[in-house]
C-alpha cells in the first residue's frame, strides 16, 4: 500500500516543506517548497496580451506588471475575454483574457499558460475550453458505465458551457459525492470564468490548493493507506480538507510524534534527495544507470557494471534491462523528468527481448500519474518515450535553494 509523507526539512540550509509518495516501501515522488513560498501552478488570472509572435505560434501575456508568460496561439480558440472585443478578429496586444498557469518555468523558459481553464476536484475535472465528456482510461468498463449513467443529464445537456472529465478516484465514490462535487465545481466555474470577466486586469481569480493538499486529493483512494505528517499545521489543514471532501479517508491521516526519530529519517528522504542529485544510479544486480538531462531531451544509459550472470550473456543483458526498466520509471517520477526521453538499453538486438522489454515498460508507465508514452525502438536500438511537462524537475528546485543562500 502507498503512503504520503509530509514533513519539514532543512535542504541545502533552507527550511523546506516536503511531500513524498512511498509505494511498496520505496520513495517514488518528491515535491518540495521553501517555507513561506507557494507555487503558482494552477492559478488563474486576468492576463494582458503584451505582444504576438506569429513566427513561433505564441503570444506573451503578463499576469502582473512585468511578469511574462508563454501562451500558445493554438489556445486562442478557448479564450475567455475580460476586455471588449469585436467578433471574429484575432488576438492582439492589449487584449485581456482569462489564463491559467499549466506549466512551471523550466530551464529559463517562461511559465506556460492555457485558456482552457481547469477546475479540479477529487473525482471530476471541469474544463472551460474542451466541452466534451471524458472518463479516465484507468476506469474499468463497469465503472465507466455506472459513472456515465450518474452524469447522464450533464452528458445530454445541449450547448454546455464546460466539459467534464471523470477521474480514477470516482470509481470509489457514491453518486451523492460525485454530484456534490460537480455542484461545487460549477460554483467555482461561475465565480472565476463568468464573474471573473468583470474583474480588473492582473486580478488573481483562483488560487490553487497547497501542494500537499493537492497530493492528498490526487492520490488513488484504493491504493493510499496512510497520510502521515509531523507538522501540526499541516495535520490540521489536511484534516479539515478530508472532513469537507473525503470524510471516509480521515482515518488515514496520522500525526507522527516520535521526537527521537525524525520523520524524514524514518523514510530516508535525505537519501532520496541525494539520489536525485547524482547522474549514476546503481541497480541491485550491480548494473547502473547514467541519467543526463540536456536542453533537448533526457538520455538514460543502461550499463551492466559489476553484474556477471552465470548463464549466457544474452540472458544476463535481458535481466539487467528488465531491472533497469523498473528503476527508470521510478527515477522519472522521483526526479520529475519530462519531455523526450531516450533510453539506451544493453544489447537490444534480440527481437523477442525487445518486445518483452517494450511491453514491460509500457505496463510500468501506466502507474505513473503523469501521462507517459513509450513510442518506439529506433533502428539504433534506442527506446524513445515521452512524459508530459507539468512541473519543473526536482533538481531545478534544489539548484534554486543553493542560489537562495
Amino acid at each position: 500500500m502507498n503512503k504520503l509523507i509530509i514533513t519539514e526539512m532543512n535542504i541545502k540550509g533552507v527550511p523546506c516543506l516536503i511531500c513524498a509518495a512511498e509505494e511498496e516501501g520505496r520513495i517514488m515522488e518528491i515535491r518540495l517548497e521553501p517555507m513561506g513560498k507557494k507555487s503558482v501552478l494552477g492559478n488563474i488570472y486576468v492576463g494582458q496580451v503584451e505582444n504576438i509572435s506569429s513566427n513561433i505560434g505564441a503570444a506573451f501575456v503578463q499576469i502582473s506588471p512585468g511578469e511574462r508568460c508563454y501562451f500558445p496561439l493554438a489556445e486562442e480558440k478557448y479564450c475567455i475575454y475580460a476586455s471588449a472585443r469585436k467578433e471574429n478578429r484575432p488576438l492582439k496586444p492589449g487584449d485581456e483574457i482569462l489564463v491559467q498557469i499549466n506549466r512551471d518555468a523550466m530551464k529559463g523558459k517562461l511559465p506556460a499558460l492555457t485558456s482552457n481553464l481547469n477546475f479540479t476536484g477529487k473525482y471530476l475535472v471541469l474544463t472551460t475550453g474542451d466541452k466534451k465528456f471524458g472518463l479516465s482510461n484507468k476506469l474499468c468498463s463497469e465503472d465507466r458505465s455506472r459513472l456515465s449513467k450518474w452524469l447522464e443529464d450533464e452528458i445530454l445537456c445541449p450547448d454546455k458551457e464546460y466539459g467534464i472529465i471523470v477521474r480514477t478516484n470516482a470509481a470509489d465514490a457514491e453518486k451523492e459525492e460525485i454530484l456534490r462535487e460537480l455542484s461545487y465545481l460549477k460554483k467555482q466555474y461561475q465565480k472565476v470564468a463568468v464573474d471573473g470577466k468583470s474583474r480588473t486586469c492582473f486580478s488573481r481569480l483562483y488560487e490553487t490548493e497547497t501542494f500537499y493538499i493537492s497530493a492528498a486529493r490526487d492520490a488513488n483512494s484504493r491504493e493510499l493507506s496512510e497520510i502521515v505528517t509531523d507538522v501540526p499545521g499541516v495535520y490540521d489543514r489536511i484534516a479539515q480538507y478530508l472532513s469537507e471532501n473525503s470524510a471516509d479517508e480521515k482515518d488515514k491521516l496520522r500525526m507522527y510524534q516520535d521526537k527521537l526519530l525524525p520523520l524524514h529519517k524514518l523514510y530516508s528522504l535525505e537519501k532520496a534527495i541525494e539520489t536525485i542529485e547524482k547522474e549514476k544510479v546503481w541497480l541491485d544486480s550491480g548494473g547502473f544507470l547514467v541519467i543526463q538531462q540536456t536542453e533537448a531531451f533526457v538520455s538514460i544509459d543502461v550499463n551492466s557494471g559489476k553484474f556477471m550472470g552465470r548463464k549466457k550473456a544474452e540472458e544476463t543483458y535481458r535481466k539487467i534491462n528488465l531491472e533497469a526498466a523498473r528503476e527508470i520509471v521510478r527515477q522519472l517520477r522521483l526526479r520529475n523528468l519530462s519531455g523526450i526521453i531516450l533510453i539506451d538499453f544493453i544489447n537490444m538486438e534480440n527481437p523477442d527481448h525487445q518486445d518483452e522489454l517494450f511491453h514491460v515498460l509500457q505496463k510500468l508507465l501506466r502507474k505513473d500519474p503523469v501521462r507517459c508514452r513509450a513510442v518506439d525502438i529506433t533502428p539504433l536500438n534506442i527506446l524513445e518515450m515521452t512524459r508530459k511537462k507539468v512541473r519543473r524537475p526536482v533538481i531545478e528546485d534544489l539548484r534554486e535553494l543553493c542560489n537562495a543562500l
